[in-house]
């Protein structure tokens, strides 16, 4: 608990010297502008759109000033954009660049910011008609920047915020023509082309490239710097190997097939959604996975870069790769596949390089990387490149948000999604007449439940987490941007349909019906039952005190997410969701042995997690209890006498005197099915036991008056 109140007190004292870094950076655009422009002396006012400022010197305008945060504000690796003050000359080109303001914990921890201040320099005399490229390699036009070794989607995005920003500010002051850009098409792999290779065949042609790193290459790296004499081999050791990877673009058939295997490849091919593809890496010595998967999700010592887009991989985009088809393969220690989604616009017909982030030591936080490249190109007897007609000029767009493609490329998934959100809100709206049919309502919800778990959970991947609170939490304080939120439409739909249902219905709905997690538990519960598996009821008191253990997990997450999001996000792992849903438990032992012990918890006790440890639910509790309207019926007699519904409700949501806990309550509408049930709930039977008497009194009261006449 000790590390916990440490972070809430860095997270207060972050708060409170907030206004003081707003003040100075008002500060920093002067003085960083003037700078920019020798000669310079007054500075205007930022306006027009998009916002910039001219500056002037001996009553001329000598170029403008503007912030990327106010023009191309795109979110970084933190989450949260870097904003940096540029300055543009009347010619168009770059006279400086600074950056104000950022979140990259990357750079806060083992990387000086004076790394980040040679990066910015590098685009001083450069042209806002430019096209930067930042890494190595060349490519025919563009424009190289180097990277900073272990932070290139930081200098990435910077890079990108700074180029637009620069194109539209230029063309909005008439400095230049808006540009155009080339479309190519990609090109096709021939699915029909397939050869007979062995391993050596295959390194051969090219289709499958190699990258050996000695000590001495190594060193040769770091040289000059703090990390120079960290593991420094001897004059006898700097030969001798300290990384081999091995890698290839799996999708051609004489590559795929005849390094997986048959049934492998297949297998892995149909996984492939359109415009997906698929790198094998093999490696030897220095671990190209790392660590950084299993704290952030991210694979930080290896990514794919071609032409100025990075294509970084996380922990969903990993497939296990045990096995070889070939018999002659070195051995390995690590084998992997890594899918390069259709979002990252990849050509498997242009070059391409796979990127090694190498790391060392220089003390207890501190830390330098170097960067290793190797250059991949598919042989053109796998291409079918397009034809000459399918390059098009086209005007660059730079107003086109990022989101929209996404939403175009997961039309059908919207779709799906919203014909399963209809159909639950038909269920919700027409809950009285199907609780009167038990049966059919039973066979709905489990029918909906494996529609949850199948295809919300693991294969759209639409798993919500606290972690999406947390962020959305921190944006609201940092300053909100929807597309943030509208990269990635089907948690966007979802949420949105949450907020509306957490206001209609309460926490219910989402916990009870839209939780994969949850409705994996309720399935494995239910097969339980059937088999016959014991049932834990804990005494109500003491369940009404775990549940404020999930409380405590929130407020404990929320407060170091002040301090630091990141750090919250890797303390999120106390969801299960990533491990069971995600990765479908292909992490380290401990992750899988934390989600099976919950699920075997849950075999006993119906949805043991989410009552009392989900700090998802109680963060959907606090919104719902500003629900509109109360759906679910009760009796006057409901407590007092009849405890029937709250001794069957599976997970204790029914306080003793009757009341239906909102909180709690996962709207399974048992506790409906009973209120309309004429043959089982207790004050319905009373009632018609009542009337019964009544019709009977009352003709033996006719008979004795027959009788008399």
């Amino acid at each position: 608990m000790s590390i916990v109140w440490q972070r809430l007190l860095g997270a207060i004292v972050a708060l409170i010297l907030a206004p003081l870094v707003s003040a100075a950076t008002t500060a920093d655009v002067e003085k960083s502008g003037l700078a920019f422009f020798p000669g310079a002396q007054t500075i205007g006012a930022f306006e027009g759109s998009p916002p910039s400022a001219p500056v002037q010197g001996d009553g001329k305008t000598l170029g403008y000033l503007f912030r990327t945060g106010q023009i191309e504000p795109i979110p970084a690796y933190s989450g949260k954009p870097i904003d940096a003050l540029v300055g543009i000359d009347l010619n168009g080109h770059i006279r400086g660049v600074r950056v104000l303001e950022h979140h990259e914990p990357i750079l806060l921890v083992g990387i000086p910011e004076s790394k980040l201040d040679d990066f910015s320099a590098q685009y001083v005399d450069k042209s806002v008609r430019d096209r930067i490229r930042v890494g190595s390699g060349q490519l025919p036009g563009y424009v190289n920047v180097d990277a900073i070794a272990g932070a290139t989607v930081t200098v990435v995005v910077l890079n990108d915020a700074v180029m637009r920003s620069a194109q539209r500010v230029a063309v909005s002051r008439g400095l230049i023509e808006k540009p155009r850009n080339v479309r190519h098409q990609p090109a096709r792999i021939r699915g029909d082309v397939f050869q007979q290779r062995n391993w050596s065949g295959l390194l051969g042609d090219g289709s499958i490239r190699s990258r050996l790193i000695s000590r001495g290459e190594v060193d040769d790296a770091f040289k000059g710097t703090p990390a120079e004499s960290v593991d420094k081999a001897s004059a006898e050791q700097r030969g001798e190997l300290f990384a081999e990877l091995y890698y290839a673009l799996l999708d051609p058939p004489t590559v795929g097939r005849n390094l997986l295997g048959e049934e492998q490849y297949r297998w892995l091919m149909e996984q492939l959604k359109p415009g997906e593809h698929a790198v094998a890496v093999l490696g030897n010595g220095y671990s190209f996975k790392g660590s950084g998967y299993v704290r952030g999700g991210i694979f930080d010592r290896l990514q794919v870069q071609q032409g100025n887009r990075p294509i970084s991989f996380r922990d969903r985009d990993y497939v296990q790769l045990s096995d070889l088809g070939l018999k002659d393969v070195p051995h390995f220690r690590e084998m992997a596949i890594f899918i390069v989604r259709a979002e990252n616009a990849f050509d498997p017909g242009q070059p391409w390089q796979l990127e090694l982030l190498v790391r060392r030591q220089t003390g207890p936080l501190d830390s330098l990387f170097s960067l290793f490249s190797a250059d991949y190109r598919s042989p053109d007897a796998y291409l079918e490149h397009p034809p000459e007609a399918a390059t098009e000029e086209v005007a660059a767009d730079d107003d086109a948000p990022l989101w929209l493609g996404m939403w175009q490329d997961r039309t059908w998934r919207i779709g799906i999604l919203a014909a399963g959100l209809l159909t639950l809100v038909m269920i919700l709206l027409l809950q009285d007449v199907l609780a009167r049919r038990p049966r059919f309502l039973k066979w709905l919800h489990r029918a909906f439940q494996f529609y949850t778990v199948v295809f919300l959970g693991w294969y759209a991947l639409a798993q919500l987490s606290v972690v999406n609170v947390l962020t959305l939490v921190n944006s609201l304080i940092q300053g909100f941007r929807w597309e943030t939120f509208l990269m990635e439409p089907v948690l966007f739909i979802l949420w949105s349909f949450v907020a509306v249902s957490l206001l209609l219905w309460g926490r219910g709905v989402y916990c009870g019906w839209l939780c994969p997690f949850g409705a994996l538990q309720e399935l494995l519960n239910d097969l339980a039952v059937k088999l016959g598996v014991p049932q834990w009821r804990l005494p109500f008191a003491v369940n009404q005190r775990l549940w404020t253990l999930k409380y405590l997990i929130l407020f404990g997450l929320f407060g170091i997410s002040l301090y630091s999001l990141d750090e919250a996000k890797q303390l999120a792992e106390v969801e299960p969701f990533k491990t069971v849903l995600l990765l479908t438990f292909l992490r380290d032992w401990g992750y899988v042995l934390y989600a099976a012990l919950l699920l075997l918890i849950s075999l006993f006790s119906r949805k043991w997690y989410c009552r009392y440890i989900c700090p998802l639910g109680a963060a959907l509790v606090i919104p719902g209890r500003l629900r509109l309207f109360d759906w679910l019926k009760r009796r006057q007699e409901c407590g007092q006498p009849c405890r029937l519904c709250a001794n069957e409700c599976e997970v204790q949501a029914i306080h003793p005197d009757g009341r239906i806990d909102g909180n709690e309550c996962h709207y399974c509408l048992d506790c409906q099915v009973t209120y309309h049930d004429q043959q089982r709930c207790p004050p319905l039977v009373a009632r018609q036991r009542r009337r019964k008497n009544s019709r009977s009194a009352e003709a033996q009261a006719e008979l004795i008056d027959v009788k008399e006449v």
